[in-house]
């Protein structure tokens, strides 16, 4: 007996035809046959079964109730006649001699076929997702995801790792995106803060003295929705190691995650360690990306050089990176296609030429090329049917990795779509030049170590060197273009870490006001560590083939945060408001 039936609806067999059974589940669809004979298809979590209604009473109960009401049926197992090789149940079928309706569906029309509610719009699909989850095809990632997780937890156990939880309630921190705030009733005008990511506690408790730490994390970033990224919450495997640095972190995951992968991804096959590492300025230099697809095998290359005058505005003294692709058959008309789209993605204009059957260049922006063959050749290879898309300008780079995105998935022979390849991405700028300030910030985590420690940093205060040319012990894991996360050898010198912040105008004062607790653990002697933490979200997406993160959770916002299932986010009363000592002004139209 398992629950309230005997069976499953994806467990009966030929072996037991004959047996007394018990099923359970949701009708999927009744087909009546005349006035005594009917077919119906039940459905639970692990499967389907046919039901051959054969008695005029029973016929009579299930007719008049609609698809998706929840019943019991009990009844005997025979052999099909007309057998379904499509379904693990197909060469049987049971004839109930008794029904029990459970739960009514007591709409006669519902918001989508249950089976094709990938087809329906996304606003509906999210409104009605319980319904959308009834879906096999939808239930699997979800059913994934918890494989996935299990894996990972059982690997990191395996290594040594404590699973630990850290508080959801916190302090408010510059993390890198927008906050979101909870006001503290008891604390008028004061507010917590769900955590952006566990950086500051998982660090604390290496300074605590635990040694591995991990845990599955949840994390609350208020920032836009994309197609690899999820409003609101997401979820990552957090770890941190203590007296340990990147190559710990790197052997760890070069362990954990390509059996993973390798298990559950759609495809079979997934890099071994050693990962190949790239450092931040080659990535951008050689793919146009700091989250490069390895799968592809094109690269981008500088031809600056021969634009310098240049008949042709958008080119004459501009950044010029160009893609040679071997052995390409795309039509005039598909290249053009594919630029407009490259031009979509980065908000560039990109451009091309190519070699014919003799090597000679033609099309495209070939004429401003002319008689500079032989001093191309010696930057890019220039074998016949080569074809040459090029970017310019402000943002070439950019637009680089895009061409190489676009145009390596859609030329054959130049991508490996069929496995996971992974890339470490190496010694990212500490500092930057911020967009609206127009002054020196942080450029990702503010927690890093700086390579060359507190002797890189004094210099550049002296102004001996650039800050811009300090580098974060700072790593990207990168999987098939996608970046799973960031990670960090972290700066557990308070000195060190004064230094650091001085440099971006703010002083001692600062970091104790901002960073107390982690501050003052590190003046009680903190060990060295290291960490890093992948997203889950990210990862599932990649196993499941999905385009887009949404098809991995299982309650998703909607691009614009809104949980519009539950109605969320939604009003208060003035009451609960009251309570907050908060007062709620209207928004400036």
């Amino acid at each position: 007996m398992v629950q309230m039936r005997t069976h499953t609806c994806d467990e009966l067999r030929l072996q037991d035809c004959g047996k007394h059974v018990k099923l359970v589940g949701w009708m999927e669809n009744v087909r009546e046959v005349g006035s005594n004979l009917a077919f119906v298809i039940l459905r639970d979590f692990y499967g389907t079964t046919q039901l051959v209604i054969e008695d005029e009473a029973l016929l009579s109960q299930i007719a008049k109730e609609n698809k998706e009401t929840t019943i019991s049926a009990e009844g005997v197992v025979r052999e099909r006649s007309n057998k379904n090789p499509k379904i693990n149940t197909g060469d049987i079928e049971v004839v109930p001699d008794k029904i029990e309706i459970l739960g009514r569906c007591r709409y006669n029309a519902l918001p989508f076929e249950i089976n094709r509610s990938r087809e329906a719009d996304e606003t509906q699909r999210l409104k009605y997702r319980y319904l959308d989850l009834r879906n096999p095809e939808v239930k699997k990632n979800i059913i994934l995801r918890c494989s996935v997780v299990a894996s990972l937890r059982q690997a990191m156990t395996e290594h040594g790792f404590l699973e630990i939880t850290t508080p959801i309630l916190t302090a408010s921190s510059p993390e890198g995106a927008r906050d979101y705030l909870v006001p503290a009733r008891k604390h008028p005008g004061k507010f917590y803060a769900l955590p952006q990511a566990p950086q500051q506690f998982k660090q604390l408790l290496m300074a605590s003295g635990f040694d591995r730490y991990f845990q599955i994390a949840p994390c609350f970033r208020d920032e836009d929705a994309r197609g690899d990224r999820s409003p609101g919450e997401f979820y990552q495997l957090d770890m941190e190691m203590a007296f340990a640095g990147k190559e710990d972190v790197f052997a760890v995951l070069e362990d954990v995650l390509p059996p993973v992968f390798a298990k559950y991804g759609k495809y079979n096959t997934a890099s071994k360690a050693p990962f190949k590492r790239i450092k931040y300025k080659d990535a951008l230099l050689n793919y146009g990306s700091d989250k490069p697809d390895l799968r592809i095998d094109l690269t981008c290359k500088d031809i600056s050089a021969l634009f310098t005058e240049c008949e042709m505005d958008a080119l004459r003294g501009q950044t010029v990176k160009a893609i040679d692709i071997s052995d390409c058959d795309l039509t005039r008309k598909q290249i053009e296609k594919l630029l407009a789209d490259c031009e979509v993605q980065s908000g560039s204009k990109g451009y091309w030429f190519k070699t014919d059957a003799d090597g000679k260049l033609a099309g495209g922006i070939a004429k401003f090329l002319a008689g500079k063959e032989e001093e191309l050749n010696k930057l890019i290879t220039l074998k016949p049917n080569t074809l040459v898309v090029v970017s310019a300008g402000e943002y070439a780079v950019k637009m680089a990795g895009v061409l190489i995105k676009f145009f390596g998935a859609a030329c054959k022979g130049h991508m490996d779509k069929e496995k996971y390849e992974f890339c470490w991405i190496t010694d990212f700028p500490m500092y930057e030049i911020g967009e609206e300030s127009g002054e020196l910030e942080f450029c990702h985590n503010p927690f890093s170590m700086p390579i060359g420690g507190l002797e890189v940093l004094e210099k550049a205060e002296k102004g001996e060197i650039d800050p811009l040319t300090i580098y974060a012990d700072q790593y990207d894991l990168v999987c098939n273009g996608v970046e799973l996360s960031s990670g960090a050898v972290r700066n557990h010198d308070p000195e060190i870490m004064i230094k650091a912040f001085e440099l971006v105008r703010l002083g001692e004062d600062d970091v104790k006001s901002k960073f107390p607790a982690m501050y003052n653990a590190f003046c009680y002697g903190a060990p060295p560590h290291a960490g890093i933490a992948p997203g889950v979200d990210r990862m599932v997406m990649l196993l499941a083939g999905e385009e887009s993160i949404r098809e991995v959770i299982t309650f998703p916002m909607n691009k614009n945060a809104q949980d519009i299932m539950m109605g969320a986010p939604s009003e208060v009363l003035p009451k609960q408001l009251e309570e907050l000592h908060i007062a709620v002004t209207a928004a400036e139209e």
